[in-house]
């Protein structure tokens, strides 16, 4: 009844219910969009004390969890194999969304190769990346002779 009077589905309903099983500040986290709804649902499985574990981990990490790292935690609660340690270990992994990438136009660096494509423009950046390391590792092999 209320996803007809709503406009939501009945599974949707039910994963907004199911938020109520977090503990204040993890919804409060969901609410400000700190953590996505999806990854809330899931750490809606933890018992109360994983969850206040999973808190500090989040404050102590600066980080919070993945919908993939949620899952894992889901599974490892079910199966009785949480634990403090192993939620900071979890929530301690770098996440690909999170690493820091560099990106450049490609007509920033066309003129520079010219009539390479972006593939190959690439291929040559690598290429000049690893000579300035080796360059910079022999210099300091040099340096301390």
């Amino acid at each position: 009844m209320i996803a007809e009077n709503s406009g939501e589905s009945a599974r949707q309903i039910q994963r907004y219910i199911r938020l109520t099983n977090l503990i204040p500040q993890l919804l409060k986290m969901v609410d400000e969009e700190r953590i996505a709804f999806s990854v809330g649902v899931e750490l809606s499985y933890l018992s109360e004390y994983e969850q206040q574990d999973l808190l500090e981990a989040i404050e102590l990490e600066d980080k919070t969890p993945s919908l993939s790292q949620a899952i894992q935690m889901k599974k490892l609660s079910q199966s009785g194999r949480l634990d403090s340690k192993i939620i900071e270990r979890i929530i301690s992994e770098d996440k690909p969304n999170q690493r820091e990438k560099i990106s450049f136009q490609y007509d920033e660096l066309s003129k520079y190769f010219p009539k390479c494509s972006p593939q190959e423009v690439q291929r040559r950046m690598m290429k000049l990346a690893q000579a300035d390391y080796q360059r910079r590792v022999r210099n300091r092999n040099r340096e301390a002779r």
